[in-house]
């Protein structure tokens, strides 16, 4: 398990890396790659550190303030993570559907304030419901059935009704999970619209190739956070969402920067300089 958090902070890492020292990579598009990567790595190394500690001790212990600490952390950053992956369909849209006025639009002051608004929008809707946490009594057995510290099993361990916050978590879940999936497929209606208007073929895939990559992030992590946090009866089967969770803290983040990756040409070709340049400064890696 260490080895997959080293690869995810490595991959992630590697993203922010090219997109800061290569100008062709200094665009509102990877501007934004480089916040939902450190996203990624901040929710992987907010999870998987502690897993990790309780897999190797007997003595699985956590006071209610750390929990509460990863729990707030898990979840500003997820929350953050789909405002992103908003503004990533944004900018595809603009990109595609209005051309000529990109440049004016997504302007670096404008792509600055969108990325804040994400950041602190995402942090402070949790505030409220954390809060509301700290002042829950609980009688025992203290015992958590997850991976981590979520949102819902921690509930059911509390003597009080926590009514009040679970119509609160659930109704943040409709914001961030439905709300923003719902301005993305819109972005990508409008696009296709556009795209099927482009009279070579060649234009279509072009246009088709630039949101592959977010497009299929987007269904990896709206598809699991819907399961676990929006669907009726999610209560029902504990061990199911535990395993999505960890698909979400996990391998997701593993895989999205080889999906970034291996569908974009461009940051292809960068690495593909970068490794030239490389070994020619180092002649002893030729033999």
């Amino acid at each position: 398990m260490w080895e997959w958090q080293l690869l995810i902070l490595l991959g992630n890492l590697a993203i922010i890396t090219l997109t800061c020292l290569d100008s062709r990579l200094h665009s509102p598009m990877y501007f934004f790659l480089c916040n939902f990567s450190l996203v990624e790595m901040l929710v992987t190394c907010t999870v998987v550190p502690r897993m990790l500690a309780d897999l190797l001790t007997t003595r699985k212990t956590m006071s209610l303030a750390e929990c509460l600490t990863q729990s707030f952390f898990y979840f500003s950053l997820g929350s953050t993570n789909f405002l992103i992956l908003t503004v990533m369909a944004f900018d595809r849209y603009v990109a595609i559907c209005r051309p000529l006025h990109y440049a004016t639009i997504m302007n670096g002051p404008v792509c600055v304030k969108l990325v804040v608004v994400c950041w602190v929008v995402g942090f402070f809707s949790i505030i409220s419901p954390t809060l509301q946490k700290t002042q829950l009594w609980f009688c025992g057995p203290n015992v958590i059935d997850h991976y981590f510290c979520d949102s819902a099993p921690l509930l059911k361990l509390s003597c009080y009704d926590t009514r009040h916050i679970e119509h609160m978590d659930f109704f943040l879940s409709l914001v961030f999970v439905l709300a923003t999936m719902l301005l993305i497929v819109v972005s990508y209606i409008l696009i296709v619209a556009a795209v099927l208007h482009i009279p070579s073929s060649s234009g279509r895939q072009k246009a088709f190739s630039t949101c592959a990559s977010h497009l299929t992030v987007v269904v990896l992590g709206y598809g699991s956070a819907i399961f676990i946090y929006v669907r009726p009866g999610k209560g029902h089967s504990t061990h199911l969402n535990k395993s999505v969770a960890l698909l979400t803290a996990v391998v997701t983040p593993f895989l999205n920067p080889f999906i970034f990756t291996f569908r974009n040409e461009k940051v292809k070709e960068v690495i593909e300089d970068m490794t030239k340049r490389i070994l020619l400064r180092d002649p002893a890696a030729h033999r």
